[in-house]
């Protein structure tokens, strides 16, 4: 009878995680039916394809850095590979007029994305670190500057093209509409995402973990790194593979600009701008650099160096990324001591905010003088529009900077206070940081 009792908390705790670990993805599924309803225009809808894209080839790519410690500069290999091996399926198959429907073109880029990954990896993976590294970005630099000699398979500066709606029709639908593409990307941003999790939780993945943290025990142990590097290498290939498809279905274009240096650096800063360390944290960087893309293509010119700085924040202060962040505060939300942190946020945004806007005003004074001299000095960014050459604004961009940074030390050493007392008092109730 004791024996019976002593099991049942453990059978209530393990249906609970159950409940929330199923009631998760449900809840996945259900914003992914209902987001098109919320933001149903046109830009928005196309905002949201971009956003799966995003998640499935940030993910894939967490498979090699954070999962198995390999930091490659050359993922867009796999990407643009498999988004022009997709194009010319579609064009084969509109010629041959066969009964493939649009659905399944996805996986004509996975598997080119990993034939391509079994073929150039053996090679990639027999080192990690720096090596791996430098091997990536050779092996991209060559396949890139490839997509311009080779014309006949690349097509060139201009790309090969296609027509996504001249394919086989699926339940009537043409793919024509961008809603019926949204739900497209969705439905394999959904099979992507449980695909590579149930990776993560397989001997594999636990192995790829191993290799990442002490290469020389797994091999004491009876593993080969080389082996698991090179399996994990090839799954993050297959995957790149279908976001490049998608891509490539949703634009109905490839071109060099799949492959480039551009393409691997933005999957590098989405994945670790959202953090390598977490299933999640490639999710929340896809989506946060996709949109602020976006965004700031439309506020100003240099949008790049912003990223950047974000990049360089990242690095500097939150190396968990965003979802380090999030998780830092869930001792703090379970031992409910999050109001005081909270209030310390508050007063430290203020001039953090200021701070921040004297850097933006001072980066858009210095890009006019320096790349846009012989332009109106009256600009306008950010929905602002100021004069770059008056005085007065290189005053007030030095003193929202200044000011902003000694206000900004004394209310974030505030803020660590306030920290050191909630994690002390969660703590003494016994929930761990």
């Amino acid at each position: 009878m004791s024996e019976i009792s002593s099991h049942a908390p453990r059978a209530r705790a393990i249906l609970s995680d159950n409940v929330r670990f199923y009631g998760l993805w449900l809840a996945v599924v259900v914003a992914l039916l209902v987001m098109p309803r919320i933001f149903s225009s046109g830009a928005s809808l196309t905002t949201l394809s971009l956003m799966g894209i995003a998640i499935i080839f940030a993910l894939s790519y967490n498979i090699l850095l954070g999962q198995t410690g390999m930091l490659s500069f050359g993922h867009a290999v796999y990407y643009g590979l498999g988004g022009f091996l997709a194009v010319h399926g579609m064009n084969l198959i509109i010629t041959s007029k066969l009964p493939v429907p649009l659905p399944l073109v996805p996986l004509i880029g996975g598997f080119a994305g990993l034939v391509f990954a079994m073929a150039l990896g053996w090679v990639s993976t027999r080192r990690s670190g720096t090596a791996f590294a430098m091997i990536s970005l050779g092996v991209g630099e060559l396949v890139a500057s490839s997509a311009l000699i080779l014309r006949s398979f690349f097509g060139g500066e201009a790309g090969i093209t296609t027509n996504r709606a001249k394919l086989f029709r699926l339940f009537d639908w043409s793919f024509g509409p961008q809603i019926q593409v949204y739900y497209l990307v969705a439905a394999w941003t959904l099979i992507a995402m449980i695909a590579m999790y149930a990776l993560t939780r397989t001997p594999l993945g636990r192995m790829c973990n191993a290799v990442r943290d002490n290469p020389e025990r797994v091999q004491f142990v009876g593993y080969d790194p080389h082996v698991v590097r090179y399996i994990a290498f090839c799954f993050s290939g297959f995957f790149a593979g279908i976001a490049g498809a998608l891509s490539a279905v949703n634009f109905e274009i490839a071109n060099s600009a799949y492959l480039g240096a551009t393409q691997s650096g933005v999957v590098l800063l989405a994945a670790y701008i959202g953090g390598i360390g977490f299933f999640v944290g490639p999710i929340l960087g896809a989506i946060f650099v996709t949109y602020l893309s976006l965004v700031l293509s439309d506020l100003t010119s240099v949008w790049q160096l912003y990223f950047g700085l974000i990049f360089i924040a990242v690095v500097a202060f939150a190396p968990g990324g965003i979802a380090g962040v999030l998780m830092k505060h869930r001792p703090l939300l379970r031992s409910g001591q999050m109001m005081p942190v909270l209030r310390a946020y508050l007063v430290a945004l203020v001039p953090t905010l200021a701070m921040l806007g004297g850097l933006v005003l001072a980066i858009e004074i210095v890009v006019h003088h320096t790349v846009n001299a012989s332009d109106d000095p009256v600009i306008q960014a950010f929905g602002m529009r100021f004069d770059a050459a008056s005085p007065l604004i290189w005053g007030l961009a030095a003193a929202l900077m200044i000011v902003g940074y000694l206000l900004a030390r004394r209310t974030w050493a505030y803020v660590a206070r306030a920290w050191d007392d909630a994690l002390t008092a969660a703590r003494e109730k016994g929930i761990a940081a």
